[in-house]
């Protein structure tokens, strides 16, 4: 009896959502029209009002009554945002700023896409010579960077020929948001090497060198996956809630990686500050002074770029007033420029000329914990030796 009462419920349910039009809908307007701020189409172009709204739908599920239970009937209430476009988008699918199916706030620039997925494409390619050449195959991670940042520019200008596409929009913000923690972890290794291969106690602040490097590259996966998720969630047909939620989401996650720079600064300097003092007493190997100058600018660059994003997001992601939201120029100049700077500089001061033989070869973070365990062991054990040779001599 049971089984047939709940079989008599779902069938009402889906009769009610299968009705043509079972109850009346309302439409609450949600977002005021942009037209003043609209980005100018290309000539030939037609325009018109979209209707953006919320659509109210009420479904009534009949009660049902049996011999020994009684189901009242319900009414469910679900608010549907809806988009309505009436604007017909020109060859390349772009809309006006702030209208239904928009996607880009301005009218993206294919050319300067182009350019800059070039100059990436060309820059990894020297970065993937000269791991090769020197041999270090930890610069697989700078050539990431670069991989990425190609890979972004690329979708930007394939995004710019198809502006009602969210497919690639999502693709190409992922790439363009994330490909810089590659550059953060690069810089981390580098360090580390440097303090390994420049300092003969192999270690800074009283921790060996795999371990700060291990450290700030885990630090840096975190906030990798945070502002994974926020890239992922911030889609162009996301609700506006979902969107914000996203942004602030993204925004901790750079917040955090900024936080992380400014700890990893600490011991940049506190690197230099050693090998500044041990440079006045004794002859040191050369080359330490350009790497760290080096890794300098690429932080500064990396900083330039996430303030850029934090101002940029900070009013939300449809706030046609900001102008870092509706003018590209911008985006090339506090983006593109200092992400392509960064990996400039690391290819001109490539840590490869500097950290030679076999003592730039730094272990890894198993090989140094196992280490460690082993020299505690040794020291035990050496001093129950002398603690037996005390009670003998006793």
């Amino acid at each position: 009896m049971q089984l047939s009462t709940l079989v008599l419920l779902v069938t009402s349910v889906i009769s009610a959502l299968a009705a043509p039009a079972p109850t009346p809908t309302t439409t609450t307007s949600f977002l005021r029209p942009r037209e003043e701020q609209a980005t100018p189409t290309p000539a030939g172009s037609i325009t018109s009002t979209n209707i953006n709204s919320i659509s109210t739908k009420l479904i009534i599920i009949t009660g049902v009554t049996e011999s020994y239970v009684t189901i009242p009937e319900k009414t469910i209430t679900l608010d549907i945002p809806t988009c309505v476009q009436t604007t017909i988008p020109d060859k390349n699918g772009h809309v006006p700023a702030g209208s239904c199916g928009s996607i880009w706030n301005y009218y993206p620039s294919f050319e300067a896409a182009t350019v800059f997925a070039v100059l990436f494409a060309l820059l990894t390619a020297v970065h993937i010579w000269q791991a090769a050449y020197y041999k270090k195959s930890f610069c697989w991670v700078i050539i990431m960077a670069g991989i990425w940042e190609t890979a972004a520019f690329t979708f930007r200008s394939l995004s710019t020929r198809n502006q009602q596409s969210q497919g690639i929009y999502l693709v190409y913000q992922i790439f363009i948001l994330l490909a810089p923690l590659w550059v953060n972890a690069f810089d981390y290794m580098v360090l580390g090497r440097m303090i390994y291969y420049y300092i003969p106690s192999r270690s800074l602040l009283g921790m060996p060198e795999p371990i700060i490097a291990a450290l700030f590259v885990l630090l840096d996966i975190v906030s990798f996956v945070v502002q994974l998720v926020g890239g992922s969630m911030a889609g162009p047909s996301a609700p506006p809630q979902d969107q914000l939620r996203a942004i602030h989401v993204y925004m901790g996650g750079i917040g955090m990686q900024q936080g992380f720079i400014v700890l990893f600064l600490f011991l940049a300097i506190r690197f230099h500050v050693v090998m500044g003092r041990a440079q006045s007493k004794a002859a040191t190997p050369n080359g330490w002074r350009p790497l760290v100058l080096v890794l300098y600018a690429s932080l500064a660059f990396i900083t330039i770029r996430i303030i850029f994003r934090l101002v940029e997001f900070s009013r939300g992601a449809d706030d046609l007033t900001n102008p870092l939201l509706t003018q590209e120029v911008y985006f090339y100049i506090l983006e593109a420029a200092p992400m392509f700077l960064a990996l400039l500089s690391l290819a001109v001061v490539h840590p490869g000329r500097f950290l030679v033989g076999s003592e730039a070869d730094m272990p890894g973070l198993f090989k140094t914990i196992k280490d460690m365990r082993k020299t505690r062991s040794e020291w035990a054990k050496l001093g129950e030796g002398d603690e037996l040779s005390e009670v003998g001599r006793r």
